[in-house]
């Protein structure tokens, strides 16, 4: 039987500084509104992830590692701290997933290219089903390529560990 959470990767208060904010970030908080409001509908298990960098914007504790407040966490929801681009390396992730008899994931956040990439391809060699909310995943222009073309590319590339579907298309 599946069994199904939602996992927010990285959506943090500094990804949307208004210096350098992530690339459609008003339409990727509205989707990511929309996916935690129909996973709670459900009591999907709603996982956070946040990631922490020793000297950086998102520094434990600092206002930037702050999980975005538009899609704040409630009594429930279950945050991980990472430290690397993988949500699973070094963290209690795959635990409290076990605990819950969670094997299909629900993929959206931040960054595409590094975290939602890393815990997808982890996620995959782990057995779980997963599932790439391929308008719920954000990143930054690159010197190469757009953010809409790495974006893209990642939706194209992760199908083959991932099934890609839109925020409309998810059903909990």
């Amino acid at each position: 039987m599946k069994k199904t959470a939602l996992l927010v990767i990285d959506v943090q208060a500094f990804m949307f500084s208004e210096s350098n904010p992530v690339y459609n970030g008003k339409t990727l908080l509205n989707n990511l509104n929309k996916l935690i409001d129909k996973a709670r509908a459900t009591n999907t298990p709603i996982f956070y992830i946040q990631h922490s960098e020793e000297g950086s914007p998102l520094e434990y504790g600092t206002p930037g590692w702050e999980i975005q407040s538009d899609i704040a966490p409630i009594d429930g929801d279950i945050i991980i701290h990472k430290t690397t681009p993988d949500s699973f390396f070094k963290t209690n992730l795959k635990e409290e997933l076990a605990k819950q008899e969670i094997n299909h994931l629900v993929m959206a956040g931040i960054q595409t290219e590094i975290c939602v990439d890393t815990t997808t391809r982890n996620a995959f060699g782990n057995g779980y089903e997963i599932t790439l909310v391929t308008d719920a995943h954000s990143t930054w222009d690159s010197d190469e390529l757009t953010a809409d073309q790495i974006i893209k590319h990642h939706n194209q590339t992760l199908r083959w560990l991932a099934e890609p579907k839109t925020t409309s298309e998810i059903v909990f």
